[in-house]
């Protein structure tokens, strides 16, 4: 092994990093590892490193410094001429880094016991949720279905690793973390309900769920933000994200049935006073229904810019006292039975 430490800033994609920390200060599955992607990269930087190590044995050098160049021309005045300005990258060009290599290594490593797994998946769904709510392009969404595809299928197959993933939500008020926990949530608790049945598209449902609040990224964020209850002028607005991620969804050419669904109905209530259609018992779809209870209790147990969040239990008490006519109730009850 022969390492060599350089700036974070230096790493190329080929290079095989040792990482200087432990395992649990950094977001990657391995301490070492060949970088294949910029995103692996950037994701170094960010977690504040500002030096690592890599072994040139394993994978590429750095780039010997090339000679400083000969004297070049000059124009009248005795300066060199200015470079010619370099080209932009097209924007087709641009890979969507949505799509981590850290997750598929996760999700297809038979070894990794499942309450690692979890962690990693959760964290790289963060990633990817952060990333496409930042800049929700047609390629993004596309990049975001490949993940949420994969993450799916793992708990479709692993029951050990879901268990820990409705268990391990992180609990802040920002929307790429409600989409995440909303999503495993969603996908859990329809796992366990559609359990041997060939009818419904778990994949497709997996998206929906993930996707539910996409439309908020035309909200204004000082409306979603505002620390107290919205007035009436903005709760109108407020209710327009099921359309406007419909729309977002439909544009991008990723609107299946499943989606559309769960992206316009997640807000109806058993009770007709939902929104945006104000839906009532059996108008609400199944899949609409399972989104509103992973919804409202991830709502009530996160942190919120006018409340404190609840811890699960007392906000399971209260979707029963007090908001039961807002849901199915063998749906709400089965719900109950998955988280405890």
């Amino acid at each position: 092994m022969s390492l060599k430490k350089i700036r974070a800033d230096e790493l190329q994609v080929g290079m095989y990093v040792v990482m200087p920390t432990s395992w649990q200060a950094h977001p990657f599955l391995k301490n070492k590892f060949r970088l294949t992607s910029r995103s692996q990269i950037d994701r170094i930087i960010e977690a504040g490193l500002e030096e690592v190590l890599i072994d040139t044995d394993r994978g590429a050098a750095p780039a010997s410094k090339p000679p400083d160049p000969p004297p070049g021309p000059q124009n009248a005045a005795g300066e060199k001429p200015a470079k010619p300005p370099r080209k932009p990258k097209e924007s087709g060009d641009e890979k969507p880094d949505l799509v981590t290599d850290t997750l598929r290594e996760a999700i297809r490593d038979r070894k990794l016991p499942a309450e690692d797994k979890s962690r990693i998946v959760r964290d790289n769904a963060m990633t990817m949720m952060n990333g496409l709510l930042s800049k929700p392009t047609a390629k993004n969404i596309r990049a975001a279905r490949e993940v949420i595809t994969e993450i799916v299928e793992l708990i479709l197959t692993d029951d050990a690793t879901t268990t820990y993933l409705t268990k391990i939500t992180r609990h802040d008020f920002y929307t790429y973390t409600h989409s995440v926990n909303v999503g495993l949530l969603g996908i859990a608790m329809a796992k366990i309900l559609f359990r041997g049945s060939n009818g419904h598209n778990m994949h497709e449902l997996g998206i929906g769920f993930f996707l539910h609040d996409l439309g908020k990224v035309q909200i204004d964020q000082t409306i979603i933000n505002k620390p107290g209850h919205l007035t009436s002028k903005e709760m109108a607005v407020m209710r327009r994200h099921p359309v406007l991620g419909y729309q977002l969804l439909y544009e991008a050419q990723q609107m299946t049935e499943e989606c559309k669904t769960i992206v316009l109905q997640h807000h109806e209530r058993y009770d007709g006073t939902g929104y945006p259609k104000e839906l009532r018992g059996e108008e609400i779809h199944l899949y609409g229904k399972i989104c509103s209870l992973a919804d409202v209790f991830d709502a009530l147990t996160s942190d919120r810019p006018y409340r404190s969040k609840m811890d699960p239990f007392s906000a399971l008490i209260l979707m029963k006292k007090e908001m039961i006519h807002h849901f199915q109730r063998d749906l709400y009850e089965k719900f109950v039975l998955m988280l405890s």
